[in-house]
């Protein structure tokens, strides 16, 4: 790769920066636009693929296939970090994004169980598993590229552009359900036009390839390869260098708090919404895309706030909340449902109030931002260059891909085997305090630490860093640690 093609990190402009953030969180949103899509269509489509005799029964496979994306993310992540750490971040989440447009489109234009049976379930998962493969190798090698293009102070700041496409994602794949079945009608809708959300996809995704191509490959990497840093088997250090082995586990006790409270707070909500208490399907996107463009300013302000106060209090505050509020809210929402026993014949509650519905999950929604807001940066802090890629994707994806992609099926199976609407919060609440204790007890703050510097293995101080306690310099100063 010629100097043309990478800037040199101190060469780098704060327009430079500001363009680097905003591309690489384009093609991110993109690919969570893909990947969500088909949660939020969970409630229309269950049906046209899987027949089990009964509607919950569709759903839960549905969910089921669903949930099969999610269990493949880590294995993205083993293969394309290891690719994003040998060859580079930009060529790797080329790659992904295009895998990942391919696969939403073909969804597309699958034929239904109506038309070839089983098969079409089948046909289904096999896309979903691509979608889980191509989103596993995306998330690491864009938060990398950001952070190895902007200062080590702002940080918190610029990842929280890529935090926030996570919630933009999904809010454009409820807009467009939105649009598509007011302007068919129900009829339309439900015979073809739920495959148009799919289908626009692929004109996202090319206008997404473009312009990530031309961006420059990231100037740490770059450096790390010139110098020697680039190893030659980025997984077998991550996983065999005892240093690198533990900050995985650390980091993944953080991303299952953070990964459960997210997906709890939306496709678990989504479902709620529409199959326990029976909400109306365009109220219940309605609601859900208000609470979510609600949230969006506070990723922003708490990835902000992680450059002044830390990561880790962050993580904790939004996962502590989470978890203490979770039970709560969900009872506010059926509090306020729309029938009598659920029953979508009757006419509606006095108490019935979609207003309030949308004000609990927003608040729930704002938990969440508070843990996921920094934890681009806080990931990425902990690993040096050369395995950067792969050491940041893989705990994020077996947490937030496994542990809190389980969350819907696992928590509907819960409450219908129990009859009990709440039963399936328990796996929820459970994981959210388990992350919460690990990561208060085991996870070192990373603000202020100079990534460029970190190096394989184990050492007792980077730049101001202890690594046996994780506190900077900065936060001693500040005093927000004491200096014992």
């Amino acid at each position: 790769m010629n100097s043309a093609e990478f800037t040199t990190f101190d060469e780098l402009t704060q327009s430079e920066m500001r363009r680097v953030a905003i591309i690489s969180s384009l093609g991110t949103l993109i690919e969570w636009y893909d990947f969500f899509i088909f949660g939020t269509m969970s409630s229309t489509t269950a049906s046209l693929f899987y027949k089990t005799g009964n509607p919950y029964g569709d759903l839960i496979a549905w969910l089921g296939a669903f949930a099969v994306g999610f269990m493949f993310r880590p294995f993205g992540a083993f293969l394309f970090g290891y690719i994003g750490d040998k060859v580079g971040r930009k060529s790797t989440f080329l790659i992904t994004l295009s895998m990942m447009g391919a696969s939403t489109f073909l969804v597309g234009c699958l034929p239904t169980y109506d038309t070839i049976g089983v098969t079409a379930g089948f046909l289904l998962i096999l896309l979903r598993i691509i979608q889980g493969l191509s989103v596993g190798g995306e998330y690491g090698g864009a938060a990398a590229f950001i952070c190895e293009n902007c200062p080590q102070d702002q940080r918190g700041f610029y990842t929280s552009f890529l935090q926030m496409t996570a919630k933009v994602g999904i809010s454009m794949s409820l807009l467009a359900i939105i649009v598509f079945k007011l302007s068919l009608g129900d009829v339309a809708w439900l015979q073809y036009g739920w495959r148009f959300p799919f289908l626009v996809s692929i004109f996202l995704v090319g206008l997404s390839v473009y312009v990530r191509f031309n961006l420059k490959e990231s100037p740490m990497f770059m450096e790390a390869k010139r110098e020697g840093g680039v190893v030659g088997n980025p997984l077998v250090e991550a996983i065999c260098l005892p240093y690198n082995l533990y900050y995985m586990f650390v980091a993944l006790a953080a991303v299952m708090g953070q990964g459960i409270t997210f997906q709890t707070a939306n496709f678990y909500a989504l479902t709620f919404l529409q199959s326990t208490i029976k909400v109306p399907q365009m109220t219940s996107y309605i609601i859900m895309l208000i609470a979510l463009l609600g949230t969006i300013p506070f990723q922003i302000l708490f990835g902000w706030t992680s450059d002044k106060v830390g990561r880790k209090p962050m993580i904790l505050t939004g996962v502590a909340l989470s978890a203490f509020f979770l039970y709560p809210l969900f009872y506010g929402v059926y509090a306020c449902r729309p029938y009598e026993k659920n029953d979508p014949k009757q006419p509606f509650r006095e108490n019935y109030d979609p207003v309030l519905i949308c004000f609990y999950l927003w608040i729930l929604n704002v938990f969440g931002a508070a843990a996921y807001a920094p934890m681009a940066a806080f990931l990425v802090e902990l690993f040096p260059t050369g395995i950067r890629y792969t050491c940041v994707s893989i705990p994020y994806h077996i947490g937030n891909g496994i542990f809190g992609g389980l969350v819907t099926v696992v928590a509907v199976s819960i409450s219908t085997a129990t009859r009990n609407v709440f039963g399936g919060l328990f796996y929820p609440i459970g994981v959210c305090s388990f992350g919460f204790f690990t990561t208060l007890l085991f996870a070192p703050e990373t603000l202020g630490r100079d990534i460029r510097k970190i190096k394989k293995g184990s050492a007792p101080r980077l730049n101001g860093v202890d690594e046996r306690s994780g506190y900077s310099e900065l936060q001693r100063r500040s005093g927000f640690v004491s200096a014992s």
